[in-house]
């Protein structure tokens, strides 16, 4: 048995359902294998909503784990500083999701420190670049852009070995869920995406809305309901109105999706994912797979996403579907339709088969250890 600290951006990403299963399906698949764990998370000026997320997603996945969220020089929930850098000096291995956690005392106590990369390109191309990308001090380094390091990914290295880690998802949690009565394609999205266009030598890569935007008429174009449980800005009304009147259906995450119970029933309340992905995902057939789209696998709801190399990782074309142009779009929409109950299968197959946290987590332990 080890002892594993865990640290992520929990209570930094408010009212995030999904992003809090990015976090703790480490800390509970960990703990499914028999090991000692504990979450560690450091955030500056906490508000009143950072910490209620913080408490929900706990309280949810992880009532009895030792945590600690801290703040500028005191701890908001959980151990103070002292007792989380005593804990970590008796820690085997520090799993550090972004490179979370800056806090020396804390990082530099177990004895091994790995390195897990959840925006492939942005991680490495910042780096490349000289911004800070906080991987300095980690013994290895993991990435979902599983095609990073091999031929015909185009997203540079940053003169590290990049081993390539599929989205874990603890089966348990997320089941084979019964066949909604509404056949709604949903995903959960921001608009603008937080992090951005990015540019690297001459490639430069515009933001996961101009994705959206290229699609705009696929409700249009097929007789399946699309809906997506959208954060939008005000400023981008013109976007909303232009999604609405395209046949769109647009629901508030923060209200359907806002903690891990709530994000996981609004998955599994639906017959599909539609998503799209960040341009630098698809134009450097980076193989990056969503953690979301991992949880519709388990949960038998079968995934209709962007292209982004992953056909070279996994099987396509039943249970996970790619496309690379509108009218394919429409295509796997209509297949999925055509076919739901084989897809359905197929999807909670892949599941089992590429993304089980046993298996993910046994041999990331393997090469972090």
């Amino acid at each position: 048995m080890a002892r594993i600290l865990v640290s992520g951006a929990l209570a930094n990403k408010p009212l995030s359902g999904g992003e809090a299963w990015v976090r703790m399906s480490w800390v509970r698949g960990l703990r499914r294998l028999g090991h000692e764990l504990c979450f560690v998370e450091q955030i500056e000026g906490a508000e009143p909503v950072n910490l209620a997320t913080f408490r929900a997603a706990v309280a949810a996945l992880a009532p009895d784990c030792p945590v600690a969220l801290l703040g500028e020089g005191r701890s908001e929930v959980g151990l103070t500083l002292g007792e989380a850098t005593e804990w970590a000096r008796g820690a085997d291995l520090l799993v550090n999701v972004s490179g979370h956690l800056e806090v020396e005392a804390i990082k530099a106590g177990p004895r091994r420190r790995a390195y897990v990369d959840v925006d492939p390109g942005f991680t490495q191309i910042w780096a490349e670049e000289g911004a800070p990308a906080r991987l300095e001090g980690h013994d290895t380094y993991f990435t979902v852009g599983e095609r990073i390091g091999t031929a015909g990914c185009s997203i540079p290295t940053a003169d590290r070995e990049w081993l390539p880690l599929p989205p874990p998802v603890t089966l348990d949690d997320w089941p084979l869920a019964p066949r909604p009565r509404d056949g709604r394609f949903t995903t959960v999205a921001t608009w603008r995406s937080p992090l951005g266009a990015l540019a690297h030598g001459d490639s430069a890569y515009e933001g996961k809305h101009h994705q959206w935007r290229r699609l705009i008429s696929l409700p249009r174009r097929s007789p399946q309901r699309f809906e997506i449980a959208l954060q939008i800005d005000p400023a981008d009304e013109a976007d909303e109105i232009a999604l609405k009147a395209n046949g769109w259906h647009l629901t508030d995450p923060r209200e359907v999706a806002g903690d891990p119970l709530a994000f996981r029933s609004y998955v599994q309340a639906s017959a599909a994912e539609f998503s799209v992905a960040h341009p630098v995902y698809v134009e450097t057939k980076s193989g990056w797979v969503s953690d979301r789209t991992v949880r519709y696998l388990a949960s038998g709801r079968p995934a209709l996403v962007q292209d982004t190399g992953i056909g070279d990782r996994y099987p396509t074309g039943e249970g996970l579907l790619t496309f690379r142009s509108l009218e394919e779009a429409v295509a796997g929409a209509e297949e999925i339709a055509a076919r739901y109950q084989a897809h359905s299968r197929a999807a909670r197959a892949l599941a089992v088969e590429h993304f089980d946290s046993d298996r993910v987590l046994h041999r990331f332990l393997e090469a972090a250890l």
